[in-house]
This record gives C-alpha cells, structure tokens and sequence, in this order.
C-alpha cells in the first residue's frame, strides 16, 4: 500500500520509535484498551481480547468476532491469512511477527523478523512464510526457524511481491527494477526494467501481471516477456490501492488539488475486455483500501482509515446503509485482507491491535485447510517424583517405552574381558643410530612422538601402526594436524597468535634466534615472502635498487628499495612489505595475470601456489626491469609483462639476469629465420622418455635453454603457415641464472623422485668404492658411512636421500654456438684450474644461491619457503662474522640448516619451483656502494593533490633551508588511520575472543611539528595522505579523518602521495632526527617505516610502569598539562604538541633521568589517580586539575 497524502498523524508511528521494542505502554496507546489485556511480569502483551459472550453473528452478514494485541502500541504494518492452514499472520513496523490461530485468535508463535525495519508484505508457503523488508526477503518455518535470508543491495527499497508459481517470485518497490528469484536456488535469475518510480503493489491473472505505480499508474504487463501490454492513468496524485477480479480492474488512489493531495472518493474501473475505463464508482467513505469479495456476486469491499466499511457492486451504485464500522483502538487503520473462503476480514490498526470480521460464528479461513501442528505438552511434570533416597522404592514408576532392540547398557562380556595392550615397536631410526654399551642402548630422539606418550594399537588387523595419531610440535604450538605428519615443524605454516594487546605480546624471537629480518604474513598477497627475501640476499640486486629513486607513485622498485632499506636496519625483528604489496596491487598487469588473490582464496589456499610464485617471478623481474629502464631510458620499450626485450643491457636487471638468445626458424622449403631476443628466466623441458635411466640435472637444463621443438609458423617464403623447425640458441650468458622447476603435475614429480632415487644409489657405489654394477646394496649394509669409524669426508645417508640438484653447475660457451652445461663439485677445480681463468676460455661456473619451495598441505593449499644461502657482507654487517649460512626463511620463522637440506626434495611435501644460480666472484664485477637517492629538497613546499585546496586551508609552514634538521633534533610526530579491511575474529566456546586477522589499516594523516627553536610546536608537515584503495571505516571518531578529505576531486586539504609523504619520514629518520610521540610503534608500523629505537622518544613508555596498563595521551595530558583534549574527535597536530610537551615535562620530573627514584614516585601517583577516576578526564569545569598539587609546582611553557 502506498501512504503517500493519507493522515498526517501516520507520522506518529514510525518504526523508529518501536525499534527497542520497550516493553513498557506506548505514549499514543488508548487507556481503554488495558482493561481486558493481561499482562506477563516484563510487560508484554500476551492474551487476546476476549468478546463479551452476548455479541451474536448474523449469517452472512459481516461482524466482529475477535481482537487481539499483537504488539502493544507498536502499528501493524501488514496482515495475511495463510494458504495452508487456518491462521492469520501479522507484521509490525517493528519488524516482529506474530501468528494467530483459527478464528478464536489464539497466539500461536512469535518471533523477530527484522531488527529495524518494517514488515512490507507477508507470503505462506506449503513450508513456511516469505517476509519482505525494505531490503530483506526472509523464508521462515512457522515456528520462527529461519529456512534462508536473502540480503538486497542495501539502496534497494521493496515494498510488494507476488509468488507466479511454487518456486519463482517477484520483488518490486521504489526503483526502476523488479527482482525475479528462484525459491530453490534462492538466486536472483532476472531483473526486469520498471519506470520510475517503481512498483508498490502487484497483482496477477491468468493474463496478465498487474503492477500499480506511485504515480497513479496501471500498467499491464506479459506473463512471459514482462513487456508492457497496456497501461491505465488511474489518478493524477498516487495510488492508494487495486484488485482485479474476472474482468473488472478497481483502483483507489488520490487526486491533486490546489492544496496537495486529496482522497478521491471516485473507484475507477476497468473492462479488461476492451481496455478501456467504465463509469466510475462514487462511494461514501474516503478509500484507502479495496478488494473483491466475490461470493454470489463480485463485491468490492471499501475501508477507509478512519474504519469505515462499505461494500458495493462495481457496475452499480454504492448504497450508504451498506456502510459498517470497525472500531479500531487507534485513529487509524494501517491493513487489510480477505481471507481465501472469503469468510473473514482482518483489519489492523496503529495501536498494534487486530481486529477479525466474519460473517458466521465458526468461520474457516481456506476451503481445504491442513491440520497445524502445535507444540507437545510437557511430560515431565506430570510424572510422579522419584526419591532415590528409599532403596526399596521401584525404579519401573519411571515410564520406559517397550524394545525388542538390545540397549546399550547391555555390554557384551566379550567386551569386558581385560587385554593387555602390546608395546608399539621401537622406531626404524632409532636402532639404526643405536650404539650399545653393555646391554644398553643410547640413540638421539628423532623427535617423531610428543615426550613421554606412546600410542597403541587397539586393533592386532592393523597392517601398519598409524603414527599420524600423535603429532610433533609445530612452529606455532601444539596443535592436531595429522596430515602434516610427514612435515618438519620448521618448514610448517607459521601464523601470529594474536592478543587483545595485538603483536606487542607475541615472541617473534622464538621463530628466529638471527639478526636477518623476516616478512609478516597476514598481509594480502603475501605469498611472495620467500622471493621478497631472495631478491634481498642478492648483493647487487639489494645495492642496485635501493639506488634507485624516481616521481612514479606506485614503482615497485622504489617500493622494494624501501622494504630493503628495513630489511637492513632491522636487528632480528620483523618486518612487513604492506607498501609494496599495496603498489603491486594497482600494477594492471599483476591483475590481469592473477597474480592478486582475493582473502578468501589465500586464506583457503585456491590457488596453486607453486605456479603463481613461479609467474611472481617473471612479473617482478620484468616489472623491475621496465622501472629501472624508464629512469635510464625514457624511450625504452615498453611491453606487456613478456620475457623479450629490446635492449636488456639498458637496466641493471637487464645485466644481471638477461641472457641474449637466437632463436632460429626453420621451413621444410629450406628457408630459415634468425632474430634476436633476450629472456630473463629459463623453464625447465623434461624429457619425455619414462625409463629409469640417469638424467643430470644438466642435461636437462641444456635441453631446456638450448630449446628444440616443431610447431607451425608463417613462412615468408611460401606465404603460409608452414610446419617448422625451432631452436634457440645462447649468444650471451647472464650473471643471474633463474629457473623456474615447472613441476605442476604427476608427472614432473615423479620425474624428480625418479632421479633422485638413481642419484641415490650412484652417490653409494661411488662413497663406498663398489666397483660392481650389478650387485645390490642394503641401507644396513651403509650404517657406518660418514660416521668416524667408516669412510671420512662422506656425507651420511640421511644428506645423499633425496638429492638431485646439484650445488654447482659449469657452462661453456663453444665455437659453433654451442652450450655445454655439466655438474659441478669442489674437487673438479684442481683439474680446470683456478676460477680466475674461467672467463677467458669462455667457462663459467654458478653457484646455487637459493630454492624456493612448495610445502604441500592439503588443509590450507600449502605454503612458500626459501632455502638461501647468505653470503659474507651480510653476516659482516649483522654480526661482525664473516662466512656464508644456509638458512631457512619461512616468513618470520628464519633458521640456519645443513647446505644438503636445500636440495633435498620429499616429493611427498617438498616440491621445488624457483632455482637461482649465481656466477661465482659476482659481486667483484658491480658497484656495491649504496647512496641514498632522498634529498633535503623533500621537505620543501610541494603542491597538493586537491583541486579545492587554498592558502588558508593551510595547517603547516614547510622547513626553510636554514630550518633543516641536524641529528638529534626533536620532531613531535602524530599519524591517524583509516580501515581497509575489518578484523577477523572468532569466538571461542569459552566465551573469549580470538583474533584471526588483525584489520587492516592504511595511513590518511601524518603531522611533524618543529620540536625547537623560535617556531616550536608549529608543524611542518600536516599531510594528508589519497587512497585508491575502498575505505571500510574512516574511524572519525578517533582519527578526525571525514568521508570526502582523501578525494582529490572534493578534498579542502593538503592531500599528498604515500611515496611523497613516506620519503619526507625516510629523510628524518636518514639524518638522525629524534621522534617524540604517542604510541609511535603502531604508526611506524602502519606507514611501513623501520626506525632505530635510539631515535624514538614514545610517550606511553615514558610514563609507564612494568607490569601496569599503558595511559591515553588525553589522561596524561590532563594529570601533568592541564589541557584537555581529545574533546569530539582526535586531531594530529595538538596531539604531536601534547607529546612534545609532555616529553619536556618527563625531562622535568626526572631531572634528564638523573633521578629515577623521584620519577618513580610520580608515576605511582600517577597510577593511583587514574585508578581512582577510572582512568577518565572530568567533564565538569570546576573539577581541579591534579597539576596544582605539590608535586608539579612548576609550570612548563611552551
């Protein structure tokens, strides 16, 4: 129904003012009505109305026979008697419904639809009821259990649906659409186009569907297509209401006047026959409501709001005797049906009352009704009690039904009957490594069982015990995963145990004892930790980018720089590369590869992380290739993310890993074609021969860059396509040598496995001296290899499992344009000669640099870990040593390893996929000396992004030149966020909260103020930072940040990059400037920024006792300043002051830290104030400020 100009005090009922639901009477509510109405002790209505005894019901006549309190003083925004069964259902614009059983209204159920919005219209189903909200379909059992809940887009705003058939449905309201769902998929299947503005009311024949339009239109419209058929311009204001019966159309509505809208006391009628309009019908009341009742002829009955009831033939004249009134309890009457016999009419009113007319003492709502099933009585209470205290009282008072099926409590004696369990046996590896003195034997814990638990066998069937049963440690805690058994805990998935304090409580040093950095892994796309890393590791990739500095905004090299430059300073302490992953995001081609996961498929582990990490690596060198090339070469090319290049030499990348191919085309004609191209990465080639013979792994390499293969190509010669011959061949080797393993199938794996098992057995014939190749050799008959009493300098059996790839390779180059490419060892140096020499007859040798590897696990899809052997600069600059480690990097988790464990691959769960291969002596040929390409020039004045910034929007005067900061100087600092993305929580059984994924939080506003000289305490820097990213929740509460002051096009503020603003904090921190905040740790860590702790002055640690809560900055800045703030809305710029100011006052009270016993006398006054007030600022005026006591006689200006 549409409201539109009906009784102004209709406004009284919005549904906001029974949202709560307050069980107390509403305001509007008639005294009258409490008199036959009991109430339960929390006040809600519960009974119905009884009718006095003497009211009498004449035979076809209509007359009152009930009224019920569906809700007090909360209007009834719908009614609907059901289909299938006699009951009647009422909606409230509280979003309750309530059910009404048989014509004596006895409450059958109750239950809360929607939380705030009004129900618009009710449906019965065979097996439930739909209930439509503004923008919710709900499909309820008539009982309150909910079958589904369909959300719409939350502009959407329903207001009537129609059911066409068992299974589709028809949703339309106040926009230029109607939704059709499908109820068995409970899935939108069309969306069909309304004018504007939209459909309120809905109707359909076996003809045509009826949809009445706001503004007074009619229009008729196809069963199949949806296409207008006809339409009617009913009234020239708004429809109020229509029904259709045979052929007639009646309509009600309003007309305009002068003075607005008014009721038009005309019904217009249709012929649908010959589509055109009858005589119209003038009736006595003001019509809000119409319907057909056709029982011997086709009435129309008329309602109005006041509760005037007329009915009248359509074709005739409206009679003023045929006039009834229903007396609703409120002014108005908000609803109207019929039911299906035609017996009754339910009326509902403002007052959340529910009034039935019939027209015959014991009315039925539906010709054919199904019986309704009601609750079962309680049975307990009528069962005699039992006093277990009397032994003799007999157990058979309490009813058992009669079963012929044995109970449970009839065990079996077979079951009964003691065993006695058998030991498991002793563990394979143990007595292989067992030494005996005596009759005692001592062997190292391989640490495959939890310490003092042994599983057993309850089943003696049992072919193989199953050890998966009892789990070893993870990295991460003690937790049951069975199918990760096989898995060391090292190499596992590693994931941060969050606290309501966040990562501030978490051991990160547990996970990694080394001064080398780790990588978190909560942030999106993360899955690249492990390359990150390898990149780092690189000494002329690490020098070479972190020179590198250019005016893109989102450059992944500058970006990689940075995450290096922290990578760098951290001592053991992770970090994250939020910036960087921010900026591969709007890179086009990484979407366009899919190379971005959504959360969900990196939480579930969709995709296959070896393929993508392998195609993560030939984006990042091409994408790091193009960055550097257009700083060098503006006119470089410019490609799609290929691996070919038009001048490779033009970067530093382009050095490091492009590799000058020719490639060769060949026709059957004879013609041949040569060009010329670069690739910096090869793909390994397998061959396709199954036997088990011995395949180097150089064999296979050579095949795979050496490349030959038949494929159809265009022939200029023949002018077509023809069948041809490819080869490529090398004119130029890289320093870099990058493999991508390719081994995504069955097929690869067992390829490896295959190998290294012949690998395997040819490394025991060759460290045991065997010369025969037919004899076959035992583990056993190999328990002493490596060990002191068999052969020296032998690696043990353990290291050779497992192992095909070897350390080294060597490449030459020949005279005909060939390439040899053989294995490797230390001991072949003495017969080539030194490796000085090795470029001058063309011979290389590369060295394994590091592997990064699939770890298989089926719950998650896995994870990415790298194998890196790190080289003597870096453990010269981190601890002072110099040699070179093998170490594991699995995120945060960082651990040195044995150099076989890196080319060991159980293809059970350790699958490769990146090989990198260096020259050796490669770090002699580059310039490994790092300038910082930042300038002072960043400080000065730039322009703002904001089209609608002025001058005197200004907040910040920008560093003059003689205003530069030297090393040591203050700066207050203040950051304020935004939310990407919510956090992600679960509640655990007992009832605490357990952090999944923290939020994600995205810089919008950083603020330097001067911390000395003439200007102190003016801020210098007030940038606010433009996101493309979509904001969830700009926190203006807390932050001051307001929807509108991130967009360029609308933003009054000084709006700048992050790289701009990120590179004016990377100067202050380069030049040794001292920060001074509160709570400085979560915003560097936000902006991404690595700080040395000697240069951060954080407030909530100066004021802080061990063990005790951390105090607001508005606390502190209230106890020792006097000053309140923090009053609406935060707002960085006091808030950098306010540290400033308390960081004087620390140095104050503790005399420059001469005297901690003074100082800590303050904070335990401190500690007790803020106790006693809860640790809240007072809001009278009058309240006096703990700054006059004796202890802060002085007073600190600034």
């Amino acid at each position: 129904m549409n409201f539109e100009g009906l009784d102004p005090g209709l406004a009284e009922y919005a549904s906001a003012m029974h949202s709560a639901l307050d069980p107390v009477l509403d305001a509007h509510l008639n005294p009258s009505l409490l008199q036959n109405v009991e109430l339960d002790p929390e006040g809600v209505a519960l009974e119905a109305l009884p009718v006095q005894e003497s009211v009498h019901i004449m035979e076809g006549v209509y007359s009152e026979l009930h009224s019920v309190v569906a809700e007090v003083g909360v209007p009834v925004s719908v009614s609907h008697f059901d289909l299938h069964e006699e009951m009647l259902w009422v909606g409230s614009h509280g979003g309750h419904a309530t059910s009404f059983f048989g014509p004596t209204l006895e409450r059958y159920s109750s239950f809360q639809v929607n939380g705030s919005d009004d129900i618009r219209q009710i449906q019965s189903l065979e097996n439930g009821i739909l209930f439509l909200t503004k923008n919710n379909l709900k499909y309820m059992a008539r009982g309150g259990l909910i079958i589904f809940d369909y959300l719409l887009d939350e502009s959407e705003d329903m207001h009537s649906l129609l059911l066409t058939d068992s299974s589709t449905l028809l949703i339309g309201g106040l926009q230029n659409h109607i939704l059709e769902i499908d109820l068995n998929t409970v899935q939108e299947t069309q969306k069909y186009a309304v004018e504007t503005p939209g459909v309120t009311i809905m109707r359909q024949t076996n003809r045509f569907f009826f949809c009445g339009h706001t503004s007074g239109k009619v229009s008729l419209r196809d069963l199949r297509t949806f296409k207008v058929e006809h339409e009617f311009d009913a009234f020239s204001g708004s429809l109020s209401d229509f029904d259709v019966h045979g052929n007639l159309l009646a309509t009600c509505g309003f007309s305009s006047r002068l003075t607005g809208l008014a009721c038009d006391r005309f019904l217009k009628v249709y012929d649908l026959r010959m589509m055109r309009a009858i005589t119209p019908l003038q009736v006595h009341v003001d019509p809000a409501f119409l319907r057909f009742i056709p029982t011997y002829t086709s009435r129309l009955a008329i309602i109005s709001q006041s509760g005037q009831c007329q009915f009248c033939e359509p074709t005739g004249l409206a009679n003023p005797a045929d006039i009834f009134h229903v007396n609703p309890v409120g002014p108005l009457l908000m609803t109207f049906d019929v039911s299906a016999s035609k017996q009754a009419l339910a009326f509902g009113d403002s007052e959340g009352c529910v009034h039935l007319w019939t027209d015959s003492p014991e009315p039925s709502f539906n010709p054919y009704s199904r019986e309704t099933e009601f609750a079962l009585p309680c049975l307990v209470d009528s069962l005699p009690p039992l006093d277990w205290s009397q032994d003799l009282l007999p157990l058979s008072l309490i009813p058992v039904p009669l079963t012929a099926d044995t109970l449970l409590s009839d065990w079996p004696a077979a079951n009964s009957a003691p065993a006695p369990r058998r030991a498991p046996p002793v563990d394979a590896e143990i007595l292989r490594t067992m030494k005996k003195v005596g009759f005692i034997g001592y062997a190292p814990n391989p640490r495959t069982r939890l310490r003092n638990q042994i599983p057993y066998r309850l089943k003696e069937s049992d072919s193989e015990f199953d050890s998966f049963s009892q789990v070893t440690e993870s990295p991460i805690g003690r937790e049951e995963e069975p199918h990760l058994h096989m898995v060391s805990k090292k190499y596992r998935k590693v994931t941060i145990k969050y606290s309501k304090l966040g990562l501030e409580d978490f051991d990160f040093k547990h996970y990694n004892k080394t001064l080398f950095a780790g990588l978190e892994p909560h942030i999106p796309n993360a899955y690249c930790n492990c390359m990150i890393q390898v990149l780092y590791f690189l000494e002329p990739v690490r020098c070479l980018i972190q020179n590198h500095l250019c005016q893109k905004e989102f450059c992944l090299a500058c970006e990689l720089g940075f995450l290096f430059h922290m990578l760098d300073l951290s001592r053991g302490d992770p970090c994250q590369g939020s910036n960087f992953l921010r900026a591969f995001r709007t890179i086009p081609e990484a979407s366009a590869l899919g190379l971005i996961l959504a959360d969900s498929d990196e939480a579930s582990g969709k995709g296959n992380l070896a393929r993508l990490i392998q195609r993560w690596n030939r984006f990042i060198l091409t994408q790091l290739h193009q960055d550097l090339q257009e700083l060098e070469v503006p006119q470089a090319y410019r490609g799609a993310g290929g691996s070919s290049f038009c001048s490779s030499g033009d970067s530093v990348i382009g050095q490091l890993f492009s590799c000058e191919m020719e490639n060769c085309s060949l026709c059957r004609c004879g013609s041949e074609t040569v060009r010329a191209s670069s690739t910096l990465l090869f793909t390994l080639s397998y061959p396709e021969d199954k036997t088990g013979k011995n395949c180097d792994f150089a064999q296979v390499l050579k095949r795979s860059i050496c490349l030959e293969q038949n494929t159809q190509a265009w022939c200029d010669n023949c002018e077509k396509y023809q069948p041809t011959i490819q080869t490529r061949n090398i004119r130029h080797l890289p320093d870099i040598l990058v493999i991508n393993c390719e081994v995504n199938s069955l097929k690869e794996a067992d390829f490896w496995r295959m190998q290294a098992e012949v690998a395997f057995k040819m490394a025991i014939k060759k460290h045991s001296g065997e010369i025969s190749k037919n004899k076959e050799f035992a583990l056993a008959d190999w328990k002493e290899l490596g060990s002191p009493e068999g052969m020296l300098m032998c690696p043990s059996i353990e290291e050779l499992k497992n192992v095909w790839l070897p350390f080294s390779i060597q490449m030459k180059m020949t005279k005909n344009k060939g390439l040899d490419v053989c294995n490797w060892t230390d001991g072949d140096e003495m017969q080539w000669g030194p490796a000085r020499a090795e470029e001058e007859h063309g011979v290389y040798v590369y060295d394994l640099m590091a592997t990064v590897v699939h770890i298989l696990d089926s719950r998650t899809g896995g994870s990415l870990v790298a194998h890196i052997k790190v080289g003597e600069t870096y453990h010269q600059r981190k601890e002072g040593v110099t040699h070179q480690q093998w170490y594991l990097f699995n995120d945060f988790l960082i651990e040195p390893i044995d150099k076989h464990e890196a080319v060991q691959f159980d293809m059970n769960w350790k699958v490769p996929a990146i090989l990198y291969y260096i020259k050796r002596n490669l770090n002699s040929k580059y310039n490994l000396n790092i300038k910082n390409p930042i300038e002072a020039n960043v400080l000065l004045a730039e322009a703002s992004l904001a089209r609608k910034q002025r001058k005197t929007h200004t907040t910040f005067i920008p560093l003059m030149l003689n205003e530069m900061p030297q090393v040591g100087d203050l700066v207050g600092l203040d950051a304020e966020f935004v939310t990407l993305n919510e956090e992600e929580a679960e509640l655990r059984s007992d009832g605490t909260k357990s952090t999944i994924k923290p939020s994600q939080m995205s810089v919008a506003r950083i603020t330097c103020v001067r911390g000395q000289g003439p200007n102190e305490g003016i801020p210098f820097i007030d940038d606010y930072i433009s996101t493309q990213e979509q904001v969830v929740d700009y926190l203006t509460q807390y932050s001051g940040i307001k929807p509108g002051d991130l967009d360029a096009k609308i933003s009054s503020k000084h709006l700048t990059t992050l790289k701009s603003t990120y590179l004016k904090l990377r100067f202050l921190i380069d030049i040794g400037v001292k920060f001074v905040g509160h709570g400085l740790q979560k915003d560097f860590r936000v902006i991404n920024l690595m700080v040395p702790k000697d240069q951060v002055l954080d407030t909530v640690y100066l004021f802080h006792m061990p063990r005790k809560r951390m105090i607001s900055l508005r606390f502190l800045a209230w106890y020792f300043l006097d000053l309140k703030i923090q009053g609406e809305t935060h707002d960085s710029i006091e808030d950098a002051r306010t540290a400033l100011q308390l960081y004087r006052k620390y140095l104050e009270l503790s005399k420059n830290g001469t005297e901690p016993e003074s100082f800590h006398k303050v904070l335990k006054g401190l500690y007790e104030k803020g106790r006693k007030m809860d640790w809240k600022v007072p809001e009278p005026e009058g309240q006096t400020s703990p700054k006059s006591a004796a202890v802060f006689s002085s007073v600190l200006a600034l």
